[in-house]
């Protein structure tokens, strides 16, 4: 099978490159930034703007099956995400139907679901998206709903916050931290429940959506680890494998969420609202769907995915030091909150 990635040269597109690779696939990669991976030669990467209809339509002929997860992450300009997330997911359903191919899989996000007052959330909760990323997630899935009704076949996927080998993005942040001997300060005191996931099982869970029947895989899924504990817990646990001692100190939320409020309107911290929101209250979704109708059984725990991101970055920090963006490939810059690693 060919399969399209949007998206191919991100964190997320390497590891599902990565995954399509060794299952003996071809690929085709389409993505703004140029595929500089030492799996290069192996895929036909082009570089292109999902925002380019016509282009965007030559590149997918030849291809079986979509996967679609180029974005416009939060600290894009807002201009960028409604364009690229809302206009760009209409671009690649209708690049895909004009090409004569059935299946497409969109990749969303658990942010539709905004700041639930309830958990675990199911796939039939209401969408509440918060800030522009949030309410773009959330229009683009009626675009994929839309062309279901045109008779192809879009599966949409709900991922909790996936990390892995490549991640680096506001997790960088925590790493950095560690690696250096600090401890880190949380939102709130930890006791809350944060459901995260490994990008592996995020991959297994993708590539189930492109090979089980039509009937099953038309539908909507959440994604996330099974196994996960109390946000202090989990994040400990990067701090104990570290190994200088350190603990994760909790403050109360409220003020330090005013605090990143006014951090984030000066431009001064990475973190954006859907973020220090929900830091400090219980965030999971319920996998009982993607478990009985896909038979997906995710393997890593929080703390299994979140130490061994942590040992992919202690591996690789020396090639993006000094580098940062506002993607998952790069760390995001720390701003002012660099200066308070001095007290932890």
């Amino acid at each position: 099978m060919t399969y399209f990635i949007t998206g191919g040269s991100g964190f997320l597109g390497i590891n599902m490159v990565r995954f399509l690779l060794k299952n003996g696939h071809e690929i085709i990669s389409y993505d703004l930034l140029p595929f500089d991976y030492p799996e290069k030669n192996k895929v036909r990467w082009v570089m292109g703007d999902i925002r380019n209809l016509e282009f965007l339509t030559e590149s997918m002929k030849g291809t079986d099956i979509v996967i679609h997860m180029a974005a416009a992450l939060p600290l894009y300009k807002a201009e960028d995400i409604r364009t690229t997330d809302i206009d760009g997911t209409r671009n690649v359903c209708q690049a895909a139907k004009d090409n004569g191919i059935q299946r497409v899989i969109h990749i969303s996000s658990t942010a539709v679901y905004g700041i639930p007052d309830h958990h675990p959330l199911y796939e039939t909760d209401k969408l509440d998206g918060v800030g522009e990323y949030g309410k773009a997630k959330i229009a683009a899935e009626k675009i994929c709903l839309d062309f279901r009704k045109k008779g192809m076949i879009v599966s949409i996927l709900r991922p909790k916050s996936f990390i892995g080998p490549e991640r680096l993005g506001v997790f960088a942040l925590f790493y950095d931290w560690a690696s250096t001997g600090h401890g880190f300060p949380m939102i709130g005191f930890g006791h809350n429940r944060y459901q995260l996931m490994d990008v592996e099982d995020f991959c297994d869970g993708i590539y189930l959506c492109s090979t089980l029947e039509k009937e099953k895989v038309n539908d909507m899924f959440n994604f996330g680890a099974k196994e996960f504990t109390t946000m202090r817990e989990d994040y400990q646990a990067v701090l104990d494998y570290a190994g200088f001692g350190k603990k994760i100190k909790g403050f109360p939320a409220s003020p330090m969420i005013w605090i990143l409020r006014v951090l984030e309107a000066l431009h001064l911290s990475p973190l954006y609202k859907w973020v220090y929101e929900t830091a400090s209250r219980d965030s999971f979704v319920s996998i009982e769907k993607a478990q009985k109708i896909l038979g997906w059984n995710p393997k890593y725990s929080n703390k299994d995915a979140l130490i061994r991101n942590y040992e992919w970055y202690l591996s690789h920090r020396s090639e993006f030091k000094g580098k940062s963006g506002v993607n998952h490939r790069v760390p995001w810059k720390q701003g002012v909150l660099s200066l308070a690693k001095i007290f932890f």
